[in-house]
């Protein structure tokens, strides 16, 4: 009777060398998908709460950790600018996937840099004291129905249009990382060394 070890699986090798975003990149990116990820999921129990003291602190919840998406998108888009280590797109890599992929990019920091300027539009229009993190923040200005309405009704078009992004960036990468294995994916996870 043999023994046999089960062997890990290995993330598949891919097709070829896509290059690597610097270290600082990987992690901005990944704090950048936890906070987005606690967005989307305070902003649905928001939705689905009562009134009361627990939607009081999603609502705190919310806000906060939008502002600090804001300064961390903000921090990201500079490091970009000035400091990353950008891989080139595989040469395997068609023009116009190339042209998509960049545009979906710079979409998503738009909505990452806009979004929580419309949620604190929203909140500041309201004409309401409100908590940042565990500060209390008095009435800025008397309450504007219309400019509460217009930043109301842009947070929520640019949530969905933040989703839609997401989401065709994330299916981008696991067809890159799954079907075609050409490096795509593995330029962005931090665990892989290439």
């Amino acid at each position: 009777m043999t023994e046999t070890t089960a062997t890990p699986r290995a993330w598949p090798k891919p097709a070829s060398k896509a290059g690597r975003f610097d270290q600082s990149s990987i992690a901005l990116h990944w704090l950048t998908v936890a906070l987005v990820i606690g967005q989307l999921t305070t902003a649905w129990l928001l939705l689905q709460a009562e009134d009361g003291a627990g939607s009081a602190v999603l609502l705190t919840t919310h806000r906060s950790m939008g502002m600090i998406t804001w300064f961390v998108g903000a921090f990201r888009l500079l490091w970009r600018l000035r400091f990353a280590r950008l891989p080139p797109f595989p040469a395997s890599m068609p023009k116009l996937q190339q042209l998509t992929a960049k545009l979906n990019e710079y979409g998503l920091y738009a909505l990452l840099l806009v979004q929580p300027l419309t949620g604190l539009g929203d909140t500041i229009f309201r004409g309401r004291p409100f908590l940042f993190i565990v500060w209390k923040v008095p009435a800025l200005v008397h309450m504007d129905k219309p400019a509460f309405h217009f930043f109301h009704a842009a947070h929520e078009v640019g949530a969905i249009a933040l989703l839609a992004l997401i989401g065709l960036h994330a299916g981008a990468a696991l067809l890159h990382g799954v079907v075609l294995r050409d490096g795509v994916l593995q330029r962005m996870l931090p665990w892989t060394t290439r």
